[in-house]
């Protein structure tokens, strides 16, 4: 992040906690000031930042730096060699990713329509790249012929179902009676499963 200090990096810090917990609206700048260790009201935020937008968008900023190996999934699968290898790598990667990056899952959930200009390009990053990135690599792992639409499909239902687990417990507050370990493995057995046969065509 250019021009960072630390005080720069606490409000920033301090401030996407506070959107997690309580929403971009409800939060004043005066709770982020304080939050950060400057006197609340006193206007100290504005030595840094122009406006609270201008902090979320910084802290926006900081979270998909965080997030560029996830943006670039084929990069992190590597060449195993093994499809269901490189399927659970790829499965425990993206989860650890999200519990790293659950502030900015909550955000997103919660401001995202009060918010479009800062939030709809994050939601694009954080979500839309990724998928492109993993269909991309179905497409070339696959050992079967597969239409572009196909291994589209698979990367929403798979990257999707991945991310649903962590949005129903972290957004939504709802307890997922399945612990990582089985989840991954239910993943990989089932994706593994699909890559292996083609899509039927709908009877309609």
């Amino acid at each position: 992040m250019s021009n960072s200090t630390p005080t720069r990096e606490r409000i920033v810090e301090e401030a996407m906690h506070l959107f997690s917990q309580h929403g971009y609206t409800a939060t004043s700048i005066a709770k982020i000031e304080s939050a950060a260790g400057l006197t609340p009201g006193a206007g100290g935020l504005y030595h840094h930042f122009k406006s609270k937008e201008a902090v979320l968008a910084a802290g926006i900023e900081r979270q998909l730096e965080r997030l560029s190996a996830l943006r670039e999934i084929r990069n992190v699968l590597g060449s195993l060699g093994d499809v269901r290898a490189e399927l659970t790598l790829t499965a425990r990667y993206v989860l650890a990713e999200l519990d790293n990056e659950s502030e900015l899952l909550r955000i997103l959930a919660s401001d995202v329509r009060n918010r479009p200009k800062v939030l709809t390009a994050a939601a694009d990053e954080l979500v839309s790249s990724t998928f492109t990135g993993f269909a991309t690599w179905i497409g070339e792992t696959v050992g079967r012929p597969m239409s572009a639409d196909e291994a589209e499909a698979m990367a929403v239902f798979g990257l999707g179902s991945l991310l649903s687990s962590r949005l129903l417990r972290d957004v939504l507050g709802i307890s997922v009676r399945v612990d990582d370990e089985t989840l991954t493995g239910t993943w990989v057995q089932m994706m593994a499963m699909a890559l292996a046969n083609p899509l039927q065509p709908s009877s309609r």
